[in-house]
């Protein structure tokens, strides 16, 4: 789906010039090249240590091809809400329906373009004729009108010739005036082709018979109508009565001395030989087709379509040669083979985007059901698969992908675990949009991975705050307990907490360790003492110690912090309270080395002097109480 018909770029390898033995490796987005350690002959040789990236898919790089892949991407999610037990009439519409809309967007990309686009245009072209035949799957009588119709809007370059010819001084004496004429009866535009041949009537009054004759011929030309009541075997009589008259009227020399009106009406009869006289005018073997039809089998079956399309491409095509891909796709769909369709397209566009949607129609539509590959996944699946892998290799288009996965029933949830731990986490917000879909989904394992590797990248960054809620969302308590740890070494160097706001809403999240647990308590701790609670203040700071929640290598931390406590007025600590604190004293200089014992001593005499002075206070003021 190249933006320009141009040839594309050349990659070079400086391996492949020299001959050398290459190796490949195919990717979703492009494909890496290198050169290995055979030659050519099969031999070891001296290796290269360089690997090329040759990119095969531009098309997501494309601003205009971007909007074709957003805007189709809301139909295909709308598609895979049309239930499965609705009446097959209703569904039938909806799937006509949803058809139409693909290829609006395609138009639409088109348009936006300003420029005519052959392989947007070609894509456009079979999917409609797609449609026709196998989505509306339209009946004889009904399939010609479709054919006519599909025919006119790929070969509209008539209405801008016809525009040019009636704004001239002389529309009937214009150079380009025969070609409209008879481009219109060849697509059958009837009643255009009459009001074209009326201002060549007026500049030839003697010919005016001749002229009326032909007006009556081209106003008779019988046309079904599905709607009406009209039998398709009531046509076709009356089709072939006008056939007749005008076979009459050519076998009689009726238009004889007027050349224009003459080729007219060989082609009303449906002369091969003067339709392919104006192949510049046909321009494709499938109008051919479809003009041939209008003209001598009104009401062609569909089971009939393969018989005169073959025939209509080996009389159009030169005898040298070769059918273009598109001609072999046109052909495969008019003899229904929607699976050499979908295989011929594979193969001709460079894109999954064409296959991948129309498959996904069709296999809706029930008419790929028995159509299985040999590795498990149906083709509908495979080809959604390998669409959305492509989109995962861009940086914003990866997002329309997770929706692709999620209709894969067999093996969509293994590529997006796949797929999504290769989406670069750029940002948090970025990362956070990942989260969710895993979340959503309940894919724990990315899930954690993508909360480590945050977790990890605001720890090097010495975000602690940022580090924690990661881990504690990872559920790691591994990791929850280190950055805990990083927390408390924090306050002991600066003496303040940073990121309060997130220790103090830990809330059941401190259960996650005990580090975490510490943490969060310790946090409490100090409010409580800020708001001079200092009882509960003390009970706390006891219960971390005695519970064992607080690490060993923090209890000087905590006995200090209770020095104010123990220091107040009155009481705080009961005389139960203070033996606890004396045994927990006790059992840290117990187990310090020299060194330690030396530089906390003046710690300890200061925590035992204020110890004693306050079971002195607590065992008065018990006491008293009990009296």
């Amino acid at each position: 789906m190249e933006e320009v018909d141009v040839e594309p770029a050349i990659t070079n390898i400086p391996a492949a010039s020299g001959g050398k033995h290459l190796g490949f490796a195919w990717g979703p987005g492009d494909i890496l090249v290198y050169e290995t350690l055979y030659k050519a002959s099969g031999v070891k040789g001296s290796g290269s240590s360089f690997i090329h990236e040759v990119r095969k898919d531009e098309d997501i790089y494309s601003p205009i091809l971007r909007k074709l892949f957003n805007e189709s991407h809301h139909i295909f999610v709308g598609l895979q809400t049309i239930r499965e037990d609705l009446p097959s009439k209703n569904k039938k519409s909806q799937f006509v329906s949803i058809s139409k809309n693909y290829r609006s967007v395609i138009r639409a990309c088109m348009e936006e373009l300003q420029q005519v686009v052959s392989i947007l245009l070609a894509i456009e072209l079979i999917w409609n004729l797609c449609e026709v035949l196998f989505i509306d799957a339209a009946p004889a009588g009904s399939l010609l009108l479709h054919l006519l119709d599909w025919v006119r809007l790929h070969k509209a370059d008539v209405d801008e010739k016809a525009r040019e010819v009636l704004q001239s001084e002389s529309p009937a004496e214009h150079p380009d005036y025969c070609d409209v004429v008879v481009s219109y009866v060849l697509q059958g535009r009837l009643e255009e082709a009459r009001q074209m041949l009326v201002k060549q009537a007026t500049l030839q009054p003697a010919a005016r018979n001749m002229y009326k004759l032909m007006d009556t011929l081209l106003s008779k030309m019988p046309f079904y109508n599905p709607g009406g009541t009209q039998t398709l075997t009531d046509f076709d009589v009356k089709w072939r009565l006008w056939h007749e008259e005008v076979d009459r009227c050519l076998q009689d020399n009726s238009f004889a001395s007027n050349r224009h009106l003459e080729l007219i009406c060989k082609i009303l009869v449906g002369d091969e030989d003067t339709l392919l006289e104006h192949k510049e005018l046909l321009s494709t073997w499938y109008h051919f087709l479809v003009t041939r039809l209008l003209f001598c089998h009104p009401t062609v079956k569909p089971t009939e379509l393969h018989y005169y399309a073959q025939s209509c491409m080996t009389m159009f095509l030169d005898s040298r040669s070769v059918p273009e891909p598109l001609d072999n796709i046109l052909l495969a769909a008019f003899e229904f083979d929607i699976h050499q369709v979908i295989k011929d397209c594979s193969i001709a566009l460079n894109n999954w985007w064409f296959v991948a949607h129309l498959t996904d129609l069709l296999d809706h539509c029930k008419l790929l059901q028995s159509h299985n590959l040999h590795f498990g996944s149906n083709l509908r699946e495979f080809l959604l698969l390998e669409y959305a892998s492509g989109l995962f290799t861009h940086h914003s288009l990866w997002q329309l992908a997770v929706d692709y996965f999620d209709h894969c029933p067999e093996f969509g949830r293994v590529y997006l675990e796949l797929q999504i731990e290769h989406v670069p986490l750029d940002t948090e917000r970025k990362a956070l949009k990942v989260l969710r879909i895993c979340e959503q989904r309940q894919m724990s394992e990315q899930v954690r991975s993508i909360c480590k590797i945050m977790a990890m990248r605001a720890l090097r960054n010495n975000r602690l705050g940022s580090a924690l809620s990661w881990s504690i969302r990872a559920k790691d308590a591994a990791f929850a307990t280190l950055i805990s740890e990083r927390f408390l070494q924090d306050y002991c160097a600066r003496g303040t907490f940073s990121d309060l706001d997130l220790i103090d809403n830990l809330g059941p999240a401190m259960l996650l360790s005990d580090r975490l647990t510490f943490l969060g308590k310790y946090r409490e701790f100090h409010k409580l003492y800020g708001e001079k609670r200092f009882r509960e203040a003390a009970k706390l700071l006891l219960s971390l110690m005695t519970a064992k929640i607080a690490p060993r290598s923090f209890w000087m931390t905590l006995l200090t912090d209770a020095l104010p406590l123990l220091e107040q007025k009155e009481a705080i600590f009961s005389a139960d309270q203070t033996h606890e604190l004396m045994f927990c004293l006790e059992e840290l200089t117990s187990s310090l080395n020299t060194t330690e014992e030396d530089m906390e001593q003046t710690k300890v005499e200061l925590l035992r002097l204020a110890l004693a002075r306050n079971l002195a206070m607590a065992i008065v003021k018990e006491g008293t109480m009990e009296t």
